[in-house]
């Protein structure tokens, strides 16, 4: 039980970090629309891989957090039942919710998405605006950066489930495991 509560803490470590760099993208977000928009309506200029690039960098960060967000539990839930229920329902619940919902979700998206990607790694896809920016490969690549984080995690939830249920969710540090009080 030490090494599920190992890679649990590890999986997580990961996506903490990946989660905390990653949200630095919305600074850049921010920076680079008010460029775009300081540009257009004081300079009358515009540059459309500088628009590309605001965008590129909106979905490279929501794909790449979606990980960090699950993680703190941040994605929408119907919690009605969830909130009141106690520590062992719920982790009946994650690992239910996991095993039937989650991963059965991100292989899809990697089935569906492979030949989309690959597609556009093959032709070194680019924008396809006049002027706009080269490798959308590598954005489109991001759907399965997205499939492959959330499914690590959800991993990682259904791993501290089963220490839950196990009795052995002593062996995770607090913030990782549940708690009485929702």
């Amino acid at each position: 039980m030490t090494l599920v509560a190992r890679l649990v803490l590890a999986i997580s470590a990961f996506n903490t970090a990946l989660g905390r760099a990653l949200c630095w993208l919305t600074l850049g977000i921010v920076l680079v629309c008010f460029l775009v928009v300081v540009l257009r309506y004081v300079f009358s200029i515009g540059f459309v891989w500088l628009q590309d690039l605001y965008v590129w960098l909106n979905g490279i960060m929501f794909t790449g957090v979606a990980a960090f967000t699950l993680l703190r539990d941040g994605h929408v839930r119907v919690d009605i039942f969830y909130r009141k229920a106690t520590v062992r329902s719920r982790a009946w619940v994650d690992l239910i919710g996991t095993l039937v919902f989650l991963f059965p979700f991100t292989v899809s998206v990697v089935i569906w998405s492979w030949p989309y990607v690959a597609r556009s790694w093959r032709f070194m896809e680019s924008s396809s605006n006049i002027g706009g920016m080269p490798g959308l490969f590598v954005l489109k690549s991001f759907i399965l950066v997205f499939a492959g984080l959330v499914m690590l995690q959800g991993v990682a939830m259904a791993l501290r489930a089963v220490l839950e249920l196990a009795r052995h969710s002593h062996l995770l540090p607090s913030h990782l495991r549940y708690s009485e009080d929702r």
